[in-house]
């Protein structure tokens, strides 16, 4: 693929260490080009036809859309998500033992916990701190090596390679540093979000005293790159789902702005635990847009209704590619491969949510446009996963399907997919926008 866009996208993952950072990161390439930034404190939304905008809700969260020069008659959704499995860190984080401090983390989603060991960590996220009597947010991600989960040596554990079991609480608390416990961690954290001291009526408190709350998460240090013979993979942190949050966005932003189609891309947070925050795809976030877009526009409720009956929704989330050392675990005829094309996703239970008619509109697209599309279902003994398309419909009934890209190594702390695939996606989401 194009090696400026592979460039960009590999930039885009250095800069979302967590789902405020991919926010952020989105939020910047929107101003850039020139899409207002709107706010839900907004009384009113007073929208332009022709023009373009962006809202995010918790930092975690965004929706872009750009409206038609005519009243929207026609509703195209790409939506994708922010967050991946990780670990959380918990307040009050430091423990002391054997002469260290480590810290308290609790897991958020279904990860592959073995796979966090022995590793180069930092932090990521926010905190919140009071300033001028208001609560301000502040990012922080220190760009440097601060943590490691160390494995128990195989000479005290001799069954370590033949058991899979790990106990989060006992066994995977980070290494953090030598010494007694006494809130080194939060002191650092607060040096990294440049905090000053608090001011007090005796003398100057600690820096890390005016942090009010925090959204913390480890993250993987290992930088994302090219592989193969012929550089075909592409191995990072975060795959699932920012590689479809990139390629849906990129082709969002390339595509053109419409006579009568509203086009919208959504990035929601919490997909990994189910979605049901006020900033997952179960929330109101969605139909909230809707309804003052509908307004800001002088549109009907009837009107906007039938115009997402026209419409259709793509939900772009990360598939199994068949693995190579277990071709067993796959479907015995849908078995999509890395840099195959789109993977179409059905599940009979609707934990995907593509049906006969989603479908068809997803091929004739890629065949009209030469993009090769592939099919995954789960082996029939075997309930797999789940992602944001059914939950979504939930709040904003329309067509919708799911679809991915193939990838290795899903929910790991670090994740292959086919590099190629990436092109195919954003090929695929400016036509559908278009």
């Amino acid at each position: 693929m194009c090696r400026e866009a592979m460039t960009d996208f590999m930039d885009f993952l250095k800069e979302s260490p967590s789902v405020f950072h991919a926010v952020q990161a989105l939020a910047s390439r929107l101003e850039e080009a020139g899409f207002v930034r709107l706010y839900e404190t907004m009384p009113s939304w007073d929208l332009v036809p022709g023009r373009q905008y962006f809202v995010t809700r918790n930092d975690s969260s965004v929706i872009s859309f750009r409206l038609p020069e005519k009243k929207p008659e026609i509703l195209r959704i790409l939506a994708g998500h922010s967050d991946s499995p990780c670990f959380k860190i918990k307040p009050d984080p430091e423990i002391g033992a054997a002469g260290c401090v480590k810290l308290n983390i609790e897991p958020y989603g279904g990860m592959l916990k073995n796979t966090w060991y022995d590793r180069p960590l930092s932090v990521a996220g926010r905190v919140l701190i009071e300033e001028n009597g208001r609560i301000v947010q502040k990012l922080v991600y220190p760009d440097r090596d601060l943590l490691i989960i160390p494995s128990l040596a195989i000479h005290m554990d001799r069954e370590a390679n033949e058991k899979a079991m790990t106990n989060v609480q006992t066994d995977m608390q980070p290494l953090f540093a030598l010494g007694e416990k006494g809130d080194r961690f939060m002191e650092t954290i607060a040096e990294e979000a440049g905090i000053g001291a608090a001011e007090t009526a005796d003398a100057p408190g600690k820096p890390s005293d005016r942090i009010l709350g925090m959204d913390l998460f480890l993250v993987n240090r290992q930088e994302p790159y090219i592989w193969g013979p012929e550089g075909e993979f592409i191995s990072a942190a975060k795959l699932d789902d920012l590689m479809c949050v990139y390629g849906t966005f990129s082709g969002f932003m390339a595509s053109q702005a419409s006579e009568n189609v509203l086009s919208m891309h959504c990035v929601f947070d919490n997909e990994e635990v189910g979605s049901r925050s006020k900033q997952g795809a179960e929330s109101t976030f969605l139909s909230d847009c809707l309804v003052r877009i509908r307004e800001s526009l002088g549109m009907t409720f009837s009107e906007m209704h039938a115009a997402a009956q026209r419409g259709m929704m793509i939900s772009a989330d990360n598939a199994h590619a068949v693995h190579p050392n277990h071709t067993d675990k796959a479907d015995p005829v849908n078995r999509p491969q890395m840099n195959g094309g789109i993977v179409l996703k059905y599940h009979a239970g609707q934990l995907y949510t593509t049906d006969g008619v989603s479908a068809a509109f997803v091929k004739k697209l890629c065949m009209d446009n030469d993009i090769p599309v592939q099919t995954f279902v789960n082996r029939s003994d075997m309930r797999g996963g789940s992602t944001l398309g059914s939950i979504a419909n939930t709040q904003l009934s329309m067509n919708t399907a799911d679809i991915g890209l193939a990838q290795l190594a899903m929910h790991s702390s670090f994740e292959t997919a086919g590099a190629k695939d990436l092109e195919y996606l954003m090929r695929f989401a400016q036509k559908f926008c278009s």
